[in-house]
């Protein structure tokens, strides 16, 4: 699953970044990272990753930002796994990042056996989504 799979971390704390690059680099993936939301969106430009990994409260275009942005003004990432990493962890902070478009959302301290496995479950899921798309192509043929 992980081979040439890239993800993108857009974190503002650099320690907790490295950290979770690190995590999954060991997974084999590939990783790029971000210090901001405004950084983010350009990573996201350029290097089209299979799924992002975003802080919320960033400078310079927080999480909730930078997803609205994607899923409205940039449709060829509509579909790209979008998953929130925040310190809110309310119950009010994870409805709303998961109705404002994430496909999940994880909770600080980081629990990263949890955040692979998240990882890991989001990409298989868009694994079947392609694998469906294929079929369906296939078919009406």
């Amino acid at each position: 699953m992980a081979t040439m799979t890239k993800i993108l971390c857009i974190e503002d704390e650099p320690d907790l970044r490295e950290a979770i690059a690190e995590e999954l680099e060991d997974a084999d993936y590939i990783v790029c990272q971000a210090a901001d939301g405004r950084l983010g969106l350009e990573m996201i430009l350029s290097h089209t990753p299979d799924l992002v990994l975003c802080d919320i409260t960033m400078p310079n275009k927080n999480g909730h930002q930078l997803l609205r942005d994607i899923r409205q003004k940039y449709p060829v990432f509509a579909e790209m796994p979008f998953i929130f990493l925040s310190a809110l962890a309310d119950r009010e902070h994870v409805l709303a990042g998961l109705k404002n478009g994430a496909d999940g959302y994880l909770t600080k301290p980081v629990d990263f056996e949890f955040l692979l496995a998240t990882v890991t479950a989001s990409l298989r899921q868009m694994d079947r989504i392609k694998h469906k798309q294929n079929e369906v192509v296939i078919l009406d043929f």
